[in-house]
């Protein structure tokens, strides 16, 4: 017989969680769902905001972010899915992730695209392993009614990040930083 220690079961426990977290999703509804969440959060923008179509096909690829969940009461993150389309076609699924720390309390859900508008910011997005936004990007988090127009825009920034669809409450100021990473849904 065997004498298993609370060493031994850490251990194997942690090995379980590690294999389990190793899941890549192969053949799963993951890519489908996904797709069909970006195609509803772009009908949504160009409907709200009819001039973020201009920035599309002035763009080099797009990065849409359908849903980011957020949440902090002193320190806080945020986590979402979205894919990577190059002329219309998804070519990469990506998450990101979000941590910030400072005075907040709440949650808040919102979608998020990302315009690469040059060749050379959608590569060096494609080929980081871990891409993290940084001051080279314009936001734009456009109020109803608002126009968003892409000429004043592109010729200042390489990415352009429109942000929409808040809901919830979140308040505070922080230190935060957002990181991309490439997944197999």
């Amino acid at each position: 017989m065997t004498d298993f220690t609370r060493r031994g079961f850490s251990l194997a426990l942690g090995a379980v969680a590690f294999l389990a977290a190793c899941n890549n999703g192969i053949g799963s509804r993951g890519p489908a769902t996904i797709d069909a969440r970006v195609d509803a959060t772009l009908s949504q923008l160009y409907s709200e905001y009819p001039n973020t179509r201009q920035l599309e096909t002035k763009s080099t690829g797009v990065l849409v972010m359908p849903l980011v969940t957020e949440a902090g009461l002193g320190l806080g993150g945020a986590y979402g899915r979205g894919a990577l389309r190059v002329g219309g076609v998804t070519v990469d699924y990506y998450s990101t992730t979000k941590a910030s720390a400072g005075l907040q309390i709440g949650a808040q859900q919102y979608a998020h695209v990302l315009f690469f508008m040059t060749d050379d910011a959608l590569m060096n997005f494609r080929r980081s392993p871990g891409w993290a936004a940084s001051a080279n990007i314009e936001y734009a988090t456009p109020e109803r009614g608002e126009t968003l127009a892409a000429e004043t825009t592109t010729s200042l920034s390489p990415v352009i990040a429109v942000v929409f669809g808040q809901s919830g409450l979140r308040v505070g100021a922080t230190l935060d930083g957002v990181k991309y990473s490439r997944i197999i849904p």
